[in-house]
């Protein structure tokens, strides 16, 4: 009699098992489940791929300033400058005719003056 009881109770364990089992995979198949775990590897995914562009542009920038100190060594920019600078220069002043010119004091301008004539719509008619 032990030895049905046994057995009965491991198949019974062994259907709980397996039904549970089958229960969790259907649920992993499901419409939603598998968008979401998809969602999750893009994200991943593209975590990675984040990681790796941000790695290339540090070694091109790291590699470009080195490249350009060599450049700079072999054409004598970085070299210090033993000469003085000339000064700047001046710029000429043009004159603007269209514009009347700044006066100071009591000087007056040499541009004719045209007077001016408000418009009123009112004295129209």
């Amino acid at each position: 009699m032990f030895r049905r009881t046994f057995w009965f109770t491991t198949g019974v364990a062994a259907g709980v098992w397996a039904t549970t089992k089958v229960n969790r995979k259907i649920k992993q198949l499901t419409p939603e489940h598998l968008a979401v775990a998809a969602a999750n590897k893009a994200i991943e995914a593209g975590g990675r791929l984040k990681d790796r562009a941000v790695d290339f542009a540090l070694e091109v920038r790291d590699n470009m300033a080195q490249r350009e100190a060599e450049l700079g060594d072999a054409l004598g920019l970085n070299a210090p400058v033993d000469r003085e600078l000339p000064a700047p220069r001046g710029y000429a002043v043009i004159e603007n005719r269209n514009s009347p010119p700044y006066v100071e004091g009591p000087k007056k301008s040499t541009y004719p003056t045209y007077p001016t004539y408000p418009y009123n719509r009112n004295e129209d008619h």
